[in-house]
C-alpha cells in the first residue's frame, strides 16, 4: 500500500481503543488515529475525518456496529471497515459481509495479525481472521449467500479460476482443466487480480483462503 491512511477504532471501551491507538501510531502506513465510542460518532467521524479504513466492534451502546458500518460503506464507499469484535458467530459474520464490510476478526487474534489485517483491508482486500473463514464457507454451502466485494465482481469463470489458484495450480494446468489456451488463463487470472485489486496470484490466493474459497 503506497498510500497513508487515516485509521478509526469504533469500540466503547477505552482501553481497547488506547491499546488500538498505541499499536497503529507506530505504523509507517498510518496517517492519523480517530476514535469514536458509538455508532453515531462513528458515522460522523467516517463522513468528516477523511477516514481510510475503520476497526469496527459490533456491539455498541447505541446500537449495531454492523448497521453502522452498512451505513458508512452506503455514503462512503471508499472507506473499508474492518470488523473487530469478540462476537465468534457465523450470522454476524455473513450480515457483516453483506452490510460491505470487508473484514471480520476477533479481538482475541494476535496484535501482529490484527495489524496485517487492518492494512490488508485499508488496502482493498478482504481478510477473515482465523476460525471464521470456515463458518463462512459452512454457510456458503448450505444456503446461497452473495460473496462479499471484491469477490462479488467476479464472474462464475473467474471465480473457479480463482478456487484452483487457491489450490497452488499453475496457468498450464488451469488451462487444461478448461480446455483453453494458457495465454487465455493468463488473460483471465491478470482480470482476477485487477477486480480482486491485488498484485500477484500469491496475494490472490491468500485472500481466497481467508475467504475459504478452495478448489
Amino acid at each position: 500500500m503506497s498510500e497513508r491512511v487515516r485509521v478509526l477504532i469504533v469500540d466503547d471501551h477505552p482501553v481497547v481503543r488506547r491499546g488500538l491507538r498505541t499499536m497503529l501510531e507506530g505504523e509507517p502506513w498510518v496517517d492519523g488515529v480517530v476514535e469514536a465510542a458509538s455508532c453515531a460518532e462513528a458515522v460522523v467521524a467516517a463522513a468528516t475525518e477523511g477516514i481510510g479504513v475503520v476497526a469496527m466492534d459490533v456491539a455498541l451502546p447505541d446500537g449495531d456496529g454492523v448497521d453502522a458500518t452498512a451505513r458508512i460503506v452506503h455514503s462512503r464507499p471508499e472507506v473499508h471497515v474492518l470488523m473487530l469484535t469478540m462476537a465468534d458467530d457465523e450470522d454476524v459474520v455473513n450480515r457483516a459481509l453483506r452490510a460491505g464490510a470487508r473484514g471480520y476478526v476477533l479481538k482475541d487474534t494476535d496484535p501482529d495479525t490484527i495489524l496485517h489485517a487492518l492494512r490488508t483491508v485499508a488496502g482493498g482486500g478482504l481478510v477473515l481472521g482465523p476460525r471464521i473463514g470456515p463458518q463462512v464457507l459452512t454457510t456458503l454451502r448450505r444456503q446461497p449467500v452473495e460473496l462479499p466485494a471484491p469477490f462479488d465482481q467476479l464472474t462464475p469463470r473467474e471465480r473457479d479460476i480463482l478456487r484452483y489458484l487457491a489450490a497452488g495450480e499453475g496457468n498450464a494446468r488451469i488451462a487444461r482443466r478448461f480446455g483453453l489456451s494458457e495465454k487465455t488463463i493468463r488473460n483471465q487470472v491478470s482480470a482476477v487480480l485487477g477486480k480482486l485489486g491485488v498484485a500477484d496470484r500469491v496475494q490472490a490466493a491468500l485472500l481466497a483462503r481467508d475467504l475459504g474459497i478452495t478448489a
